[in-house]
C-alpha cells in the first residue's frame, strides 16, 4: 500500500488536514453492528484515547506531542486501556525487550478489538514487521499529522505515514506527563553508523532544529511555567553540523533565556564522545552556570579500544577518559553518567576486565548496564555471538562491581540546593535534585512541587 506522502506530495505545512478520503488506505470490513452501540465513531474528536511509550526522554516528547494535538481537537487522553476507544504505543527500536513488550502489548490490543495506532522508532525502522500488519503506523518525523492518522483508524482504515519531511513544528500543542519539565528535542538523528544500533535506521542522519527556534521555545515554556528543560536528542555533542553551528552556540543562547532568579534550570542531554571532544572548555563552562545541571550521560559502552572498533564509536577509551577527566576537573560537583554493553560480539574476558577496569577507576554515580541483543538488519546482528551465559555472568559481575560503589558517602550534613519536579512512586515523598542532578527525596507539601529550596542532606543510599 502507498503511503500517505506518496499520494499527497511533503510540501504540506506542520498541522494541515487535509481530506483523508483521498489518500491511499486500506479500508477495513467492519462488523454490523447497531449505531446506538458505537454513536461517538461518527463524531470526531469524541473518543478516548490510551497512550503507551516505550524508550528514551525524546520518545517520550513526542508522545506529549501527539496527546496535546489530539486533545486540543476534542479526544480524552485517558491511562486506563480498557476504557479507550483506542490505543496508541509509540516504540522504542533500542533493545529486543522493549520491542517484545510492544508486540505484546499489540496482541492485547487486538484481542480487546481495540483500534489501533503504532508510532515511533519500530515501524519507521521496521515497517514490514509481521506484527505491523493490519494496523495504523506513523513515523517519528510525522507526528503533526497524529489527528488524521487516529480519525482515519476509528472510521477502520488502516494509515500508514512514514515519509519523512521537515522536521515538526517545535510549538505544537503538549500535553506534558510533569507539568513543570519541558523535554526539547533540539535535533534527530545523528551522525555516527555504530554497528549495533537500529536507532539510526529510524531516526535517520542528523537533523537539527534552528537555534532560533528552539529559543523561541525556551522563552514559551518558561512563560508557561515550566521550571526543568531537558534537551534531547539521539548525540546532543553532533547538533547543528548540519546547519552550521555547534552545541556551545546553542547552549549559551539557552542560557541567556533562563531566569535570573534560578527558579528554571537546564539538563543537557546524552551525548557521545567524539563531538564533544573539540568543545570540552566551552561545555565546562555552560555545566559552571548555576541554572545548569552539573550532569552529563556519556555513553562509553566499552572499556576496550578493540570491542569500540567493532561497534564504530569513532573514539578511543583514551578519548572518552579526556572527556570525563576534563570535565571533572574543570566543573565542581561534576556527575558523569555512563552505558556499558557486556558480551558484544568478539568481546573476550581480557576486553571485558577492561571495561571493569574502567568502571573501577571511575566509580560512575550511574552505570546503565545493558546485555548485548542483535537487532535485525544490524551489522552485529551478522557478527559472531559471545555465548548467552557468559553475557549473563559479565553483566551479573559488572552490576556487582557498580553496586559495591557508595558516590554519595560523605553527603550527610550538607545544604544542598534543590529542584523539586515531582512526587514519589510511593506518593509520600517529592523529589528534587542537586546542581549535580542527585536526587533528594523530601518531606514537603505538594505546593513545593515547581519550586527550588535549600535541604539539607540527613541520610544516603548508594
Amino acid at each position: 500500500m502507498e503511503d500517505i506522502e506518496d499520494v499527497i506530495g511533503s510540501g504540506a505545512p506542520p498541522g494541515l488536514r487535509f481530506p483523508m478520503i483521498a489518500v491511499g488506505m486500506k479500508p477495513k470490513k467492519l462488523q454490523s453492528r447497531k449505531m446506538e452501540d458505537i454513536p461517538s465513531l461518527n463524531i470526531p474528536g469524541t473518543q478516548t484515547i490510551y497512550i503507551k511509550t516505550f524508550g528514551c526522554s525524546h520518545n517520550q516528547s513526542d508522545s506529549e506531542y501527539m496527546a496535546g494535538q489530539l486533545s486540543a481537537y476534542g479526544y480524552a487522553i485517558n491511562d486506563n486501556p480498557e476504557e479507550a476507544d483506542l490505543w496508541l504505543i509509540n516504540t522504542c527500536t533500542v533493545k529486543s525487550p522493549s520491542q517484545s513488550a510492544m508486540e505484546t502489548l499489540i496482541l492485547k490490543s487486538k484481542s480487546a478489538r481495540k483500534p489501533l495506532v503504532v508510532a515511533g522508532c519500530v515501524p519507521q525502522g521496521s515497517k514490514d514487521l509481521k506484527e505491523l500488519e493490519g494496523v495504523s503506523i506513523i513515523g517519528v518525523q510525522q507526528i503533526d499529522r497524529v489527528v488524521e492518522v487516529v480519525e482515519e483508524t476509528l472510521k477502520g482504515h488502516e494509515v500508514r505515514l512514514l515519509k519523512r519531511s521537515t522536521l515538526p513544528a517545535l510549538d505544537l500543542p503538549k500535553v506534558r506527563k510533569n507539568r513543570f519539565v519541558e523535554i526539547l528535542p533540539i535535533n534527530v538523528g545523528c551522525l555516527g553508523a555504530c554497528t549495533y544500533c537500529k536507532t539510526k535506521h529510524a531516526r535517520g542522519h542528523l537533523g537539527s532544529y534552528t537555534v532560533e527556534s528552539l529559543v523561541n521555545r525556551v522563552r514559551q515554556v518558561i512563560s508557561g511555567g515550566v521550571k526543568e528543560i531537558w534537551l534531547s536528542s539521539e548525540d546532543t555533542g553532533a547538533y547543528g553540523r548540519d546547519i552550521g553551528v555547534n552545541l556551545p552556540i546553542l547552549l549559551n543562547a539557552i542560557v541567556a533565556e533562563l531566569p535570573p532568579d534560578r527558579s528554571t534550570i537546564l539538563r543537557i542531554g546524552m551525548t557521545n564522545p567524539p563531538f564533544i571532544l573539540e568543545h570540552l572548555n566551552e561545555i565546562a563552562k555552560v555545566l559552571c552556570h548555576p541554572c545548569v545541571y552539573s550532569f552529563l550521560h556519556v555513553p562509553v559502552q566499552s572499556g576496550s579500544d578493540f570491542v569500540l572498533k567493532a561497534m564504530n564509536r569513532e573514539y578511543t577509551v583514551g578519548e572518552f577518559k579526556v572527556v570525563v577527566d576534563t570535565l571533572n576537573q574543570l566543573v565542581p560537583g561534576m556527575q558523569i553518567a555512563t552505558d556499558i554493553i557486556c558480551g558484544f560480539p568478539g568481546e573476550t574476558d581480557e576486553d571485558f576486565a577492561e571495561t571493569i577496569k574502567l568502571i573501577q577507576e571511575y566509580r560512575f554515580p550511574h552505570v546503565h548496564i545493558s546485555q548485548f541483543y542483535p537487532r535485525p538488519g544490524t551489522p552485529a546482528a551478522r557478527m559472531k555471538k559471545v555465548p548467552s551465559r557468559t553475557v549473563k555472568n559479565r553483566s551479573r559481575e559488572l552490576t556487582s562491581v557498580f553496586e559495591s560503589f557508595t558516590p554519595y558517602h560523605g553527603m550527610e550534613g550538607r545544604i544542598e540546593k534543590i529542584w523539586i519536579t515531582e512526587t514519589a512512586t510511593d506518593g509520600i515523598y517529592l523529589v528534587g535534585h542537586t546542581k549535580g542532578y542527585i536526587q533528594v527525596l523530601v518531606v514537603a507539601p505538594k505546593s513545593m512541587l515547581g519550586t527550588s529550596t535549600y535541604v539539607k542532606i540527613t541520610s544516603v543510599g548508594r
